[in-house]
């Protein structure tokens, strides 16, 4: 048995989709806590959900993970769960939202969600978080074996997102936005150790280079440390690398978007 449902969307709180999902889990579930991640997340953006839940399961307590971002239902992807070894079950997509949380532990087990004893008795086409994902989780909650949700997949066969490699030079860096927050930041894949790499240290002045613009950024290690309005590339609260303004909204003026390529340029002094 399971205390606590974790659920990560990409359904918003405009609608009732969210609150349905919670109410078949506490219908199956009756004590279970459910946490919410986020419910925030771009509308199909799978690589965005599967960085955030990646993000956000280590300061979660051991539990069910449920995650749908979807925009395969009602075709041919597989529903499934994943167990790992450190106490945790994923339900969700077989789309690779799981698949960069799921990695952090050894995966030992994964079924697919097969069994109709523990969906919902009428399955739509649509909705699967209500009527497959949410009940399964529930149940998994209460205490039914892994076992039991349905047929056996070999965990090789699954779909796995890879998230791009930055390159290195000794006076370039290129890197991929990888998402975008709702304060406009845009999310990159580079590490401390890229920027060590490429020797560019606090304070340093760089140009971004978009597909058609550039701009002019310093190296920042708070947003205190820059004026309001200037944009920096700063060291996120998950060791990532992100560039964002001061008190300003980074994508809107740059235009950039998930997936944009760009680079990172030294500007000599």
């Amino acid at each position: 048995m399971y205390g606590y449902i974790t659920f990560l969307t990409d359904f918003g709180q405009q609608d009732d989709f969210v609150g349905v999902c919670r109410g078949v889990m506490k219908g199956i579930a009756r004590d279970v806590e459910i946490i919410d991640i986020t419910h925030g997340i771009a509308p199909q953006a799978v690589t965005q959900g599967a960085l955030l839940l990646a993000r956000a399961v280590p300061y979660m307590p051991p539990g069910v993970h449920l995650a749908v971002v979807d925009p395969g239902v009602g075709g041919d992807r597989r529903a499934i769960a994943v167990r790992t070894d450190d106490e945790r079950v994923y339900v969700g997509p077989d789309n690779g939202l799981l698949s960069l949380a799921a990695d952090a532990g050894s995966v030992i087990a994964v079924r697919e969600l097969t069994n109709p004893r523990y969906h919902l008795e009428r399955v739509s086409r649509t909705f699967h978080a209500r009527d497959v994902f949410a009940p399964v989780a529930a149940h998994l909650a209460n205490g039914v074996a892994f076992g039991e949700l349905g047929d056996e997949i070999d965990p090789a066969t699954l779909v796995r997102i890879e998230l791009p490699e930055p390159s290195v030079g000794s006076e370039r860096l290129g890197a991929t936005i990888l998402a975008v927050d709702r304060f406009g930041n845009l999310q990159l894949n580079l590490t401390r150790e890229h920027i060590a790499s490429a020797r560019l240290e606090p304070g340093r002045r760089v140009e971004i280079l978009l597909a058609v613009d550039s701009y002019y950024a310093v190296i920042a290690e708070t947003f205190a440390a820059a004026s309001r309005g200037d944009l920096i590339l700063y060291e996120d609260s998950y060791g990532a690398y992100a560039i964002a303004i001061s008190g300003g909204d980074a994508s809107k003026l740059t235009g950039a978007k998930p997936g944009d390529e760009l680079g990172i340029v030294p500007v000599l002094t």
